[in-house]
């Protein structure tokens, strides 16, 4: 392993490397693209979320901006205002000690907020590209001053249909600038960009911890759509997972499984690109708490969410390509702890199921759909559990006698079951109907799955390339869609 002073970091990043803590060895994408980073070379990096890569082009960037040039010298594009977000406040501490202004820019915020903002002269920008293109277009951000830019999970953007304003927003940046590029895979579009737009760029490629699934046991149910949600209910009542993400393909979807569960009694909030800032940062902040125990949530609205303590992944809907389960289900097993992921698959989606298996090279064992009477049995255990705890503390001597008056009126089984009935959490029976969706099918001649299979699904609105395929051609892009895209 490689420790960061090896690295010829200056003192004000190295002291603020030393204050995050838990940063002294380099992970090795890190190791391999700050030397390049530094040396001003252009970089491709293959790595998935969670392999540090943040720090691998932040620290570069940091080093050669000049603090008392109050105008953009480092632009980042993210695909998720989640991930500007968490990149922002990643940077801002490893450029603490330098005194550098870093300024998020997403959709969902007001306008004039992020033009004055950019008006105090931020050194660093991270920026979605559907809001970054606004304000490239209105010139309320300049770039002729940016010598760095990098692009962070760019196959995300690929796949979001921002592939476009990606070639266009670099096309604005100065030729003469350092471009870092990373991106989980490398589908040939990414390939054209660092081809037509880089310079000699070097290639660092990382096998991520994210992308095995070694300590995450995973199972499916097969099940037709309509028993979707009723077996959902029923498994969590047994399962009891301490957190838990629940995977919808649409927003649509999410709303109403999260209608749908908090109508049941659990404490469910969903996220996706239509929610306010506010709202979606609410929600996260309530799930990390454990205020909330189960989160609901599109692909794009949970890219790049790192919490902790996650023990239970439901792909309520299965993900139409492999690269997509692998990152779903990497939100469990975390930090060395185990986690399960269980996904829901129709009759008709089992071929895809087999392609997933042969892709991340696993196993997936099939669960039986737990019924009703067994859901109410996962949850009297529950308050078996717990009274049998109770009685093994032996802290009881002040409730005995009350217990000998009980007993000379009533038999012993009829109040052991009262005091169940009591403690145990009787889940509400409320009807709920969700709209239905297309089933995954795999397409016969497609790549892993990966991209042709994507990409042509457009019956439901996920498909990769689907916000572009519907936004009428560049022109109707520029106008109304890129809000859109910004937002999500």
């Amino acid at each position: 392993m490689t420790n960061f002073n090896e690295l010829g970091i200056s003192e004000p990043i190295m002291k603020a490397i030393e204050k995050m803590g838990g940063f002294e060895e380099a992970t090795p994408i890190q190791a391999q693209t700050i030397p390049l980073g530094l040396e001003g070379k252009d970089v491709i990096g293959q790595a998935q979320t969670g392999t540090g890569k943040t720090a691998a082009f932040g620290i570069p960037m940091i080093e050669k901006i000049n603090p008392q040039e109050r105008k953009i010298q480092g632009l980042i594009v993210a695909p998720t205002r989640e991930l500007a977000i968490q990149v922002s406040e990643e940077i801002h501490k490893i450029a603490k000690f330098k005194g550098l202004r870093t300024l998020p820019v997403y959709g969902g915020q007001h306008m004039e907020r992020q033009i004055k903002a950019l008006k105090d002269g931020p050194h660093i920008v991270v920026a979605t590209p559907g809001r970054l293109l606004d304000h490239l277009r209105r010139r309320t951000i300049r770039v002729d001053n940016v010598h760095t830019a990098v692009l962070d999970e760019a196959d995300e953007m690929l796949n979001m249909g921002f592939i476009d304003d990606i070639r266009d927003i670099l096309k604005a940046i100065p030729e003469d600038r350092q471009t870092l590029l990373f991106s989980a895979t490398m589908p040939k579009e990414i390939r054209n960009i660092a081809a037509t737009l880089m310079k000699n760029p070097e290639e660092v490629k990382v096998k991520s911890k994210e992308m095995t699934v070694s300590n995450i046991d995973q199972f499916f149910v097969e099940v037709h759509e309509k028993q979707k949600f009723d077996t959902l209910t029923n498994l969590m009542d047994i399962h009891v997972p301490e957190l838990a993400i629940i995977f919808g393909r649409t927003k649509k979807r999410v709303d109403e499984l999260t209608d749908g569960l908090q109508a049941r009694g659990f404490r469910a909030e969903g996220i996706h690109g239509d929610l306010t800032q506010g709202k979606r940062s609410s929600v996260l902040s309530q799930f990390k708490s454990g205020r909330i125990e189960i989160l609901v949530a599109t692909d794009v609205a949970a890219r790049g969410l790192d919490i902790s303590g996650v023990t239970h992944v439901y792909n309520f809907d299965i993900p139409q390509d492999p690269e997509s389960y692998v990152h779903r289900i990497g939100r469990t097993g975390r930090a060395g702890k185990t986690g399960e992921a269980i996904s829901f698959i129709t009759p008709r989606e089992i071929a895809h199921l087999h392609l997933i298996e042969k892709v991340t090279n696993s196993k997936i064992k099939r669960l039986t759909a737990p019924s009703y009477d067994e859901a109410k049995r996962g949850q009297q255990q529950l308050t078996v559990d717990k009274l049998i705890k109770i009685i093994e503390k032996k802290e009881l001597q002040d409730y005995r006698e009350t217990a000998s008056e009980l007993l000379d009126e009533y038999d012993s089984v009829t109040i052991v079951s009262a005091a169940l009935k009591m403690l145990t959490k009787e889940r509400r029976l409320t009807p709920v109907t969700l709209s239905s969706v297309q089933p995954v099918s795999v397409k016969k001649g497609g790549n892993k799955g990966n991209n042709s299979n994507f990409r042509n699904d457009k019956r439901s609105g996920y498909g990769r390339k689907g916000k572009q395929q519907q936004s009428g051609g560049r022109n109707r892009k520029f106008q109304n869609n890129r809000t859109n895209k910004g937002n999500r």
